[in-house]
């Protein structure tokens, strides 16, 4: 299984929402300066994260997005369903895919446990978890990197 650039712009995206929306809305366009994500992706991103009542949005001046629901309540399943789809493992075990051969299949009820371990996972870890405010952002690490290159040419 390969989470796509979807899934993980909006695992980052929906940290940085829960890190600073206690300032209020959350603008895009702040989120793409702390996190180094294009604006266009995100605005792809936040469609289906509203739909679903994940996200929920503020319009106005200074409108932006803030959580639908407590960090605590929202899993890194439901964000990473919500923007990819299934997460299965496997295309037979995904609900779009009908496999003729699963009734015969010796490995089906291996794809199945692992489907299960995954969905375990990614639904016991909520956003609130994956905080964390001390925690450099994107940009600022690869300020950081850049600074050490410098240091090491010199």
């Amino acid at each position: 299984m390969m989470i796509s650039t979807k899934g993980r712009y909006a695992m980052r995206l929906m940290i940085d929402i829960a890190d600073h929306e206690d300032g209020g809305p959350v603008s895009l366009k702040e989120v793409a300066n702390r996190e180094d994500m294009p604006v266009k992706y995100l605005e792809q991103l936040v469609r289906p994260l509203t739909r679903d009542g994940i996200l929920r949005s503020v319009r106005g001046q200074r409108g932006g997005y803030l959580l639908a629901r407590s960090a605590s309540d929202i899993s890194a399943g439901d964000i990473l369903r919500c923007v990819e789809g299934s997460i299965a493992p496997v295309a037979c075990l995904s609900q779009q895919t009908v496999c003729p051969r699963k009734d015969a299949c010796t490995t089906f009820s291996f794809w199945q446990g692992l489907d299960a371990a995954i969905d375990s996972y990614v639904d016991s870890v909520a956003l609130e978890q994956l905080r964390a405010p001390h925690a450099p952002s994107c940009k600022e690490l690869r300020s950081l990197s850049e600074r050490a290159g410098e240091a090491q040419s010199a």
